[in-house]
């Protein structure tokens, strides 16, 4: 990060809050088009698409370097079924059925790689067709199952990647996937766990992508205030069941081709369709930019929980407690892990600032090398992020009713510990 970009960010955060999130609109529906690797920089997307949560399409130039688009497909742009059969075709993969809505979702089950492939093969030469519906393998940590395998690498514009950072870090999860599914799958309308950021790359095939504008998934709610499956579906018309569908903007549309990347703001909705048969990779991911946006729908959440639960209130002595415990079944996270994940973040960053790069960090794919490679403003923008959150971590009455004791450090010493370290870094 240059000091116009850090400049830029701060008085941008200086001046926002959560509610502007909402407020942006396409004109027309635009998406910039990002064309060419050597002039466009991570300060030009740093500042002119995650700083205002702006969507845009990189070109397949960004990716033909790929082992993945060298090795999965085919001379015509076809999934190459035999390679992957080979390289991935004892693996154990999730695979949901695009033919079937289960709690508005689609049911997955586990199936071995190798009968996925065999089912594609057959499904395109019965013409789109099976008797077992249309499955679309989803949500697969290839990258955690076989390390050593060449697929991608992140690109750079991405790497400020708090999520997988995390995550990596207390080995329990990340959130890199790959998708693979034959022409007509798609994904019903949603948005990114903890409204976190994503970006898409097409390996091969064709997506079709409905965009809709944080806040614009207000107007599509059915009058129990809930979000539809299927934004396509003619019942949205009905205005007895979507009173306010007529005030919703129409949605982005984008074609994504063969090596493109699609970025997505961060609490976009947005449904996802495949027009060929297509593989592609996709990270979910937060930073400083939209880490506050985070913290906002955990907020949400948890008052979500509460309201569904608070007739056990009074009767409950752990009530506050359960309610934390239910939010993390569902989202993944509480208020305490959200307070560890703050603190890793952090503390990676302090100790780049306060202790330097060493040798063995440099030389690996390792977090404290990712911060340095983007600079040490970089590292005081996300300690000021960080500082914002955690403060209103820190006083929110709900994270307060809980048992405090196990944080270490405690929530007043991290905090200040990281307002040392930015002062001193700025000196």
């Amino acid at each position: 990060m240059d000091r116009a970009t850090f400049a830029c960010s701060t008085a941008f955060f200086r001046d926002y809050s959560t509610s502007s999130q909402g407020a942006f609109c396409l004109p027309g529906g635009h998406i910039d088009f990002i064309e060419k690797v050597e002039s466009f920089t991570y300060s030009d997307f740093f500042r002119d698409y995650l700083i205002p949560n702006h969507p845009c399409i990189f070109s397949a130039k960004f990716t033909e370097d790929w082992g993945s688009r060298r090795n999965w497909v085919t001379w015509d742009g076809k999934p190459n079924f035999d390679h992957l059969q080979q390289k991935f075709g004892d693996a154990v993969v999730p695979v949901a059925n695009c033919d079937v809505k289960e709690y508005n979702s689609n049911p997955k089950e586990q199936l071995p790689f190798k009968e996925y492939i065999n089912y594609w093969k057959d499904y395109i030469k019965n013409g789109y067709r099976s008797s077992r519906g249309c499955l679309y393998l989803k949500d697969w940590h290839l990258s955690r199952a076989f390390p050593e395998q060449d697929v991608y690498t992140t690109p750079v514009y991405f790497s400020s990647d708090w999520l997988n950072e995390y995550w990596d870090a207390v080995a329990v999860d990340d959130y890199r996937f790959v998708y693979m599914g034959p022409k007509g799958s798609w994904t019903p309308f949603h948005a990114d766990v903890f409204r976190s950021y994503s970006w898409s790359a097409n390996i091969c095939g064709r997506k079709k992508w409905l965009l809709y504008p944080a806040g614009q998934e207000e107007y599509l709610k059915d009058h129990h205030g809930n979000l539809p499956f299927d934004v396509t579906a003619p019942s949205l018309q009905d205005r007895s069941v979507y009173p306010r569908y007529n005030q919703s903007q129409p949605p982005v549309e984008i074609v994504q081709e063969a090596g493109e990347i699609v970025f997505i703001p961060s609490g976009w909705h947005h449904q996802v369709y495949n027009l060929e048969d297509t593989i592609s990779i996709n990270h979910n991911w937060v930073n400083g930019c939209n880490v506050a946006i985070m913290w906002c729908f955990l907020q949400d959440e948890l008052a979500a929980v509460q309201r569904e639960i608070n007739e056990w209130k009074d009767p409950m002595d752990d009530w506050h407690l359960q309610c934390q415990l239910i939010m993390k079944s569902c989202t993944g996270i509480d208020y305490k892990e959200f307070y560890n994940f703050l603190k890793v973040i952090a503390e990676n960053r302090i100790s780049v600032l306060e202790n330097g790069l060493d040798d063995e960090a440099s030389a690996k794919d390792t977090p404290k090398a990712a911060i340095s490679t983007l600079g040490m403003l970089h590292a005081v923008f996300d300690l000021k992020r960080t500082v914002k959150v955690l403060t209103s971590l820190s006083a929110n009455e709900d994270f307060k009713k809980l048992d405090l004791t196990s944080l270490s450090p405690p929530p007043e010493a991290l905090l200040h510990h990281l307002k040392a370290a930015i002062d001193t870094a700025l000196l």
